[in-house]
């Protein structure tokens, strides 16, 4: 469902297939012993990432072409609160022909995996994270959108960022995208309503800027019972509207079925109302962000060949714009 809009990231793919004997052997001469327990784990969009223990110690390594996520990885670590639990990464380096980055190892199940009961129990810690997310102080950043290990935005305004989901920049990591959308019908009628749509709104928008992590799916969140225990992976993290994120849970809803019962828009307001923190033009600024994300989304899955996940995102598209 992801995609990372990063210029100048042509190469970010993960390095040719490492497997566990590699990784292990190179483990175990980094830190000369002590290592033990390695397995692989889910393989993420653009890295590859493995469990290990050093000295008893959890922790996960990753290795990619890259190391421009790793070092958004390290930013972001300064934004780390009790709501916001995002775990340290301990080291960045090179190794097996790219690089790799270690990080404590959290633990949990994947939030897109709880069913309705068991997020509703969770909407109060994942209503505090959104709310970490707004109030991270990024002063000492600049720009709007997408961000690399500089700190300092693609774009200078938040409608500009909005609306940039349709170039199809030479420099992207899914440069070719848009000749890709062409093979759907429904996705190319989709993709122009919904920017269309954009287009309308996204001037008069206000110019919020906040942090947004841009992924609290796709394996990115871990959850115990009540509790958030980690934010993983801010290689897609952008700066703008904070209700980016509540639209990206709101959007992709539907992928968790288990969540059937639960309106996460209708809960985000009754949050923010509740804690007296409602912002101006909610519903405007959330659907924008939905759209975009909708947008995002079939751009990545053009650009993969995932047909059925992009005509599903088309009509989850024209849900949206109805809505």
């Amino acid at each position: 469902r992801a995609s990372l809009r990063s210029v100048n990231d042509l190469d970010a793919t993960p390095i040719r297939p490492v497997d566990v004997v590699r990784v292990e052997e190179f483990l175990r001469q980094h830190y000369v012993g002590g290592v033990s327990d390695v397995v692989a784990l889910d393989v993420g969009g653009w890295s590859t990432p493995f469990a290990f223990r050093h000295d008893a110690r959890a922790r996960v390594i990753r290795f990619s072409t890259l190391d421009e996520d790793f070092r958004k990885d390290q930013r972001a670590a300064a934004y780390r609160t009790s709501a916001l639990p995002i775990p340290a990464l301990l080291e960045v380096g090179q190794a097996l022909g790219g690089f790799f980055a270690v990080s404590e190892r959290a633990f949990g199940d994947y939030l897109e995996r709880t069913d309705a009961p068991a997020l509703r129990l969770l909407l109060p810690a994942l209503f505090a994270l959104i709310d970490a997310l707004r109030d991270a102080d990024i002063s000492g950043t600049s720009g709007y959108g997408s961000w690399g290990a500089s700190g300092i935005g693609s774009q200078q305004r938040w409608a500009d960022a909005l609306l940039s989901v349709a170039d199809d920049h030479p420099n992207l990591r899914i440069h070719g995208w848009s000749h890709q959308l062409n093979h759907s019908v429904p996705a190319m009628r989709a993709f122009r309503e919904g920017h269309a749509a954009l287009a309308d709104v996204a001037p008069s928008l206000p110019d919020a800027r906040h942090l947004i992590h841009s992924d609290l799916l796709n394996r990115n969140v871990l959850v115990a019972g009540d509790e958030i225990t980690a934010v993983l992976d801010w290689g897609s993290a952008l700066y703008g509207d904070f209700l980016f994120d509540v639209a990206w849970l709101w959007f992709w809803a539907p992928w968790s079925p288990g969540w059937s019962g639960v309106d996460l828009r209708q809960e985000a307001a009754r949050h923010f109302e509740t804690s007296g923190r409602l912002p101006e033009r909610f519903e405007d600024r959330l659907r924008a962000c939905a759209i975009y994300i909708g947008l995002d989304g079939m751009t990545y899955q053009a650009w993969k060949g995932l047909w059925v996940d992009l005509d599903a995102t088309a009509e989850r598209m024209i849900e949206v714009l109805g809505s």
